[in-house]
């Protein structure tokens, strides 16, 4: 379901795979990402994903004008998983709700693998 934003004029009606694509391009400014993560269903392996596929790592639902946004993200080795996180989620939130004016209730940062130099 897409966001909807009503205004006096009539109503802004913003995608799902646009909100995916703000996320996934603000998850890709923090330090220690190397992309988003998409397993492959049929062998089970991980691919990661660059600029131009970044939203088929990342799952938005919105409801009732709030946002729940799910990322799938590889690591590099060596960084603090849980400060990485942590920036990954401010970001995220901070951009999707400067850029569109909705409310961002909950983002998952699920961290599929670690990636050696």
């Amino acid at each position: 379901m897409a966001a909807n934003i009503k205004t006096e004029s009539g109503n802004i009606v913003i995608e799902n795979n646009v909100l995916a694509n703000i996320a996934g391009i603000s998850a890709m400014e923090s330090y220690g990402i190397v992309g988003m993560a998409s397993k492959n269903a049929a062998d089970g392996l991980l691919e990661i994903l660059r600029l131009d596929n970044l939203s088929r790592g990342i799952k938005v639902n919105t409801e009732n004008g709030a946002i729940n946004i799910e990322l799938h993200v590889v690591l590099e080795y060596g960084v603090n998983i849980s400060a990485v996180g942590e920036n990954i989620i401010d970001r995220v939130k901070f951009n999707i709700e400067s850029l569109t004016g909705l409310s961002v209730e909950n983002i998952e940062v699920l961290v599929e693998g670690i990636r050696l130099k």
